[in-house]
């Protein structure tokens, strides 16, 4: 996908993906909603580590970041219009010898999980990451988001790194997994 690109989507939605949801490219007027399903996890403490919410102009970096190509951030948006979910693919590592690596960040509007939205995603990113020059995906998860685990070791992700009590979330330390998947072309 780019930016430009347009897709052949029905009243079934993007082919290829989840029956009546269109999978597009990011768009500016799509960085409210985004930043809205993403604050919606914080208090959860189990998806990322930010505390506080983020605004819509501390983002806007990490959007215009994204409107590369290589980096794409991609929304799912239901057969209303309105974006559900969102994916990114961020940079593992600013150095060249690393730009065929890319760490993947998945969230889910509450109103829309359990419905394999996140195993949609998940599952576009690995098919179409070899078009994005990229051999490697790596999601950073806390040791405590089970489901999280479960849908990546699902994807045949194995569990590269654990860092012990990396994270303190309200006095609770918690441990980060790095889980990684090689990709073939």
């Amino acid at each position: 996908m780019s930016s430009t690109e347009t897709h052949d989507a029905d009243a079934n939605g993007t082919p290829g993906f989840l029956p009546g949801f269109v999978l597009r490219d990011a768009v500016e007027p799509d960085l409210p909603t985004i930043v809205t399903i993403y604050n919606a996890i914080i208090p959860g403490r189990m998806v990322t580590a930010d505390l506080e919410p983020v605004t819509v102009e501390s983002r806007r970096p990490w959007f215009v970041a994204h409107q590369n190509p290589m980096r794409p951030l991609w929304v799912a948006v239901d057969p209303h219009g309105t974006v559900a979910a969102w994916l990114s693919f961020d940079t593992f590592y600013p150095r060249a010898a690393y730009d065929g690596s890319a760490m993947l960040a998945i969230y889910v509007a509450e109103s829309h999980r359990r419905r394999g939205l996140g195993r949609a995603l998940l599952q576009t990113a690995i098919g179409r990451a070899p078009q994005l020059g990229l051999h490697t995906l790596l999601g950073y998860i806390f040791g405590h988001n089970e489901p999280s685990l479960r849908l990546f070791d699902s994807f045949h992700f194995k569990r590269w790194g654990h860092l012990p009590c990396v994270a303190v979330l309200d006095g609770v330390e918690r441990d980060l997994i790095i889980t990684g998947r090689r990709l073939t072309s």
